[in-house]
Order: C-alpha cells, then sequence, then structure tokens
C-alpha cells in the first residue's frame, strides 16, 4: 500500500471515530454516514469493474438485493443466526455473478451494459413477484437488528461496524489494484487483444473482478437490511444501480478513491435538497452534465488538476 493511501485511511479514520461526537450524538447524521458508508462498499466494486476492468454495468443494485433479502429472509422468517445469512448472501450473488458472467461479459460496450440491465430487472420483477418469501411491493418486515452478545447494536456501533467494512474492503482493495490482478485489470481495460497477446486471460480476470463487484454489493445490501430492518423492490431497481454508477463516475471511476468521493457527495446531496424534490433529479443530471463537461475524469481528479494549476501559478507570480 502507497504511503499516500495509508495517510488517507488514518485521516478518514480518525473522522469516523470523533463524527458521533463531532455532531453531538445526533442519530439523523450518524444514520447518514452509515448509508455513506454502505453505498461506498458498492462504489468500490463496481470502481474495480468499471474503472480499472473497464466493463459497464447497469444491474449492480441485484446484487445489492440478495443480499438485503438474504439477509432479511433467513434471519425473520427463518431464524437463521445473522452471519449465516449474510455467507448465505455472499455465497449465491457469487454463484450468480459466476453464471451470468460468464456469457455476459463477452459482450463488448453497450451490449453488455443492456445485458446486464436486463438481468437487473429480472431480479427487480422477482423480489416483486415472490410474495410468500420477499413480500412483494409492501416489502419485507421484522428484519432483526444486529446485536452483539445479546446487546442491539446502537447506530454508532453500527456506524463504527460498517466502517470497519469499509475500511477492510478498501485495504483489500487497493491491494489488488496494485498487485498483478490490478496491472492485468488495466490492460484489459486498455485492450482485450493486446491483453491476450501479453499473456493475460482477459475473459477469466473479467468474471473475476464481476464475481468480486457482485460480492461487495452483497455485503452492503445484508447491512443495509439489518440497519433499516425493512427492505423493498423499489431500492433494488433500475434507479439505484444507476446512482451507484453515477456515483462511480461522477468522483472519478479510474480512482477508488475517486468512486468514494462522488459516493460522498451523491449521499450527502438528497439531505440538502429535503423539500425540493421535484428539483433532486434536475440536480443530479445538473451535477453529472457539469462533471463530464468540465472534470471528465472526475471531480478527484479535476481537482487535483485545478491543485497543480494553481501551484503552477504561484511559482511564475510569486
Amino acid at each position: 500500500m502507497r504511503r499516500k493511501d495509508l495517510y488517507s485511511l488514518l485521516l478518514i479514520g480518525l473522522l469516523i471515530v470523533l463524527y458521533p461526537w463531532i455532531v453531538d450524538g445526533n442519530e439523523y447524521f450518524i444514520s447518514v454516514l452509515v448509508f455513506l458508508g454502505i453505498n461506498s462498499i458498492v462504489t468500490m466494486g463496481l470502481c474495480l469493474l468499471m474503472g480499472y476492468a473497464g466493463q459497464i454495468s447497469l444491474g449492480h443494485a441485484a446484487f445489492f438485493g440478495i443480499g438485503a433479502y438474504f439477509s432479511g429472509i433467513l434471519t425473520s422468517q427463518y431464524s437463521f443466526h445473522p452471519v449465516v445469512a449474510f455467507f448465505a448472501g455472499i455465497f449465491f450473488s457469487a454463484l450468480v455473478a459466476f453464471l451470468v458472467g460468464k456469457p455476459t461479459l463477452r459482450l463488448k460496450g453497450h451490449y453488455m451494459a443492456v445485458a446486464t440491465l436486463g438481468f437487473g430487472e429480472i431480479f427487480f420483477i422477482a423480489f416483486n413477484e415472490l410474495i410468500t418469501l420477499t413480500g412483494g411491493p409492501s416489502g419485507l418486515s421484522g428484519i432483526p437488528s444486529l446485536s452483539f452478545f445479546g446487546q442491539v447494536l446502537e447506530v454508532t456501533a453500527y456506524l463504527y461496524l460498517v466502517w470497519g467494512f469499509v475500511f477492510l474492503l478498501l485495504i483489500f482493495s487497493l491491494n489488488v489494484i496494485n498487485s498483478r490482478v490490478g496491472r492485468a485489470l488495466r490492460a484489459v481495460h486498455g485492450g482485450e487483444l493486446a491483453a491476450n497477446a501479453m499473456g493475460v486471460d482477459a475473459a477469466w480476470y473479467k468474471v473475476q473482478v464481476f464475481v468480486l463487484s457482485a460480492v461487495y454489493a452483497s455485503i452492503a445490501g445484508s447491512l443495509y437490511a439489518h440497519f433499516i430492518t425493512f427492505i423493498s423492490p423499489s431500492s433494488f431497481g433500475l434507479m439505484p444501480s444507476i446512482m451507484f454508477l453515477m456515483m462511480v463516475v461522477i468522483g472519478g471511476a479510474g480512482t477508488i478513491w475517486g468512486a468514494l468521493l462522488g459516493t460522498a457527495v451523491l449521499t450527502s446531496l438528497p439531505e440538502y435538497l429535503r423539500g425540493l424534490e421535484e428539483f433532486e433529479v434536475l440536480a443530479y443530471g445538473g451535477i453529472l452534465m457539469a462533471v463530464l463537461l468540465f472534470m471528465p475524469q472526475g471531480i478527484l481528479e479535476g481537482m487535483q488538476k485545478l491543485l497543480k494549476s494553481m501551484r503552477r501559478t504561484r511559482k511564475k507570480n510569486p
């Protein structure tokens, strides 16, 4: 891991630890940071898939939903331990991603995006129609909150739990990026024919990263289900998939840190637009258009270029 990544992790970790005291224990603001952590887990996986392997997915909310429904159904209807349900969701998500990814990832460009869109819609319909399991459009309630030694986790404890997962997966992702696998994914992104010529099995690496990104989404879904204790299909349809995609693109798909920045922007934005719901979609569209026009590589890289430009200007005009 690079030194600047380590410093960034330590700084963010310190802010997370101190945040409940900064907001004076306000559960609403702490909950926003919990959702930011949950969304960050999904977007980290998407960033590996899109930014490093160059594969677009428009159905990732389906894996988010698989994790949520497995945890919700197994714990509320069949009294499974949350840890068992958690790993069951991961296993099923990985299996589905492998079975879907094998044929789908052979497609190129927009064709793959359309295929993943169709896959997401299939699961969205299943979440609505399997009423005896999922509760259908009315949703699934009664999901138990997570507890530790019989003590239900309060919102602050849940914040630390979620961000514990964020940091573990972030460290893992950074290690993947800086490893032989990361170099192979960049080669696939640059050109599959060239990657194959260099001895990189592009098809297999694409399947691997697709499965990995699905596992990330499943973990986030399980944490989401036990936090809000109620889930419905509307949280796992097309719009959530597009929102996850926008988080990665706006922050900068070429770097994990950019994806996290985009997640922070789009997770916190609705909190500033409360009471202006009719303008929410317009605001999202405006932000996306502005980023694509003025910072096509994402907010993070745009900010870095701006800072470098300001430094050069200061050196020329001391």
